[in-house]
């Protein structure tokens, strides 16, 4: 279809409560369409993750897909690209963990963020049809992520230590080399 632009943090989109989609929206060819368009831009933007406000479509819409094996993030298992659609999340345990979290929307920075680290998700699949997934670990972390962005939230409003916000530049030079090697999303 087409890559679009994703929009950056000031755009007042990303601030913004997304909508549900309705039942007789879900499978239309306009969200057929903005699907296709979001999957080219994730995979054009080299992300793991993409919500419709972030490509100024302000619908409760994200997209994920992870390769999944070793990584910096250490061994993460495969999410294939899935469409979630009026997603909900469920937080199971409340223990979190950090991971320095990056977004294509603050483009050039990285935030360390404590999250939960055990949720269960409730969405809406592409043929209309009721979804469930339970996350640990770093999965549990994405989808929180890309899900707050549905309801107008950036990962820079839950920092809690603002000296762990960074340019990537500098995250890279200074702060990367102190930290666990599993603490960098």
């Amino acid at each position: 279809m087409a890559v679009r632009k994703v929009v950056r943090m000031g755009h007042p989109v990303l601030r913004q409560p997304a909508r549900p989609l309705e039942p007789h929206e879900i499978g239309s060819e306009p969200v057929r369409r903005l699907l296709a368009d979001m999957i080219d831009t994730l995979h054009d933007y080299g992300g793991i993750g993409l919500a419709a406000p972030q490509v100024a479509e302000s619908v409760r819409l994200a997209i994920i897909e992870i390769p999944g094996g070793p990584t910096r993030y250490g061994d993460i298992p495969v999410m294939p690209l899935t469409a979630f659609i009026n997603p909900a999340i469920e937080v199971v345990d409340h223990a979190t963990q950090g991971y320095w979290e990056g977004c294509l929307s603050l483009p050039g920075l990285r935030g360390f963020v404590e999250r939960p680290q055990h949720v269960k998700v409730r969405y809406t699949n592409e043929a209309g049809g009721s979804d469930e997934l339970e996350l640990e670990g770093f999965l549990a972390t994405v989808f929180q992520h890309e899900f707050d962005h549905l309801d107008g939230k950036l990962y820079v409003d839950r920092i809690t230590d603002s000296t762990l916000l960074s340019f990537e530049e500098e995250y890279l030079r200074y702060l990367a080399p102190r930290e666990a090697p599993n603490a960098d999303l």
